[in-house]
């Protein structure tokens, strides 16, 4: 192909993938980064971040941040974790949808956030919360931490109207991140939000995003009893 022909993720991803099984770029070999390889495909960075990362979704490439982006040594086949949006995700079991803010603000954040999002205590962050509801009943309570350094467009965003996690995943691209779940008992806050007893078993699922510009987003999904997810293999 020539750099003019790389004008689509698929097309990139087609290459990279190429370059791979040929040993082109053996395992365990550092690639190009997004910059190099956009120059030299002559297409935007973004287009080659989306090809790389569904790669590493797939688990042929090792994504870390500050470590680059390397073959994976032993690739292995890995489960379909994709960042739904929470709207879709109700409108598809036919309810009805709808977000509530709760609260808005620029501050600063606790110790925990500031280890998680690998900042100094003096850096002011945008906390976001809010209800996402299914068919005007308690579904999922979003707390959510932005880096307004790396998205500085967050800041001036108003989030009565879409939610944050729909809104960062049409606008902002990453290249990598961690989950982790887990149950635990709801706190007075979490069940005066969710409508249900303190000490409920809850499903969390919290979620740290990030590209070179270091993390976009760390965020506590608080799941409504009787949540269930669904994922691929």
């Amino acid at each position: 192909m020539t750099a003019a022909e790389f004008n689509t993720w698929q097309s990139v991803q087609k290459e990279v993938l190429r370059r791979i099984n040929a040993r082109e770029w053996k395992p365990g070999e550092l690639i190009p980064n997004e910059e190099e390889l956009s120059r030299e495909f002559g297409c935007a960075r973004a287009t080659v971040n989306r090809a790389l990362r569904g790669l590493a979704e797939s688990g042929l490439l090792d994504r870390r941040r500050k470590a680059g982006t390397r073959v994976a040594l032993h690739p292995v086949r890995k489960a379909t974790l994709d960042i739904s949006i929470i709207r879709h995700e109700v409108e598809g079991r036919g309810q009805i949808y709808r977000y509530s803010l709760l609260s808005k603000q620029l501050r600063e954040a606790p110790a925990d956030i500031v280890a998680k999002m690998q900042l100094s205590g003096k850096d002011r962050l945008l906390h976001v919360q809010g209800l996402h509801l299914a068919n005007a009943r308690p579904h999922i309570f979003e707390d959510r931490w932005i880096n307004p350094k790396v998205v500085q467009e967050a800041s001036k965003t108003d989030f009565t109207q879409i939610s944050p996690n729909e809104w960062l995943v049409l606008n902002v691209p990453f290249h990598g991140g961690d989950i982790a779940f887990s149950a635990v008992e709801a706190s007075r806050q979490e069940a005066e939000i969710l409508g249900c007893g303190k000490g409920d078993a809850l499903f969390i699922i919290e979620r740290n995003t990030w590209n070179e510009q270091g993390i976009i987003t760390t965020v506590r999904l608080s799941c409504a009893p009787g949540y269930r997810l669904h994922t691929g293999l």
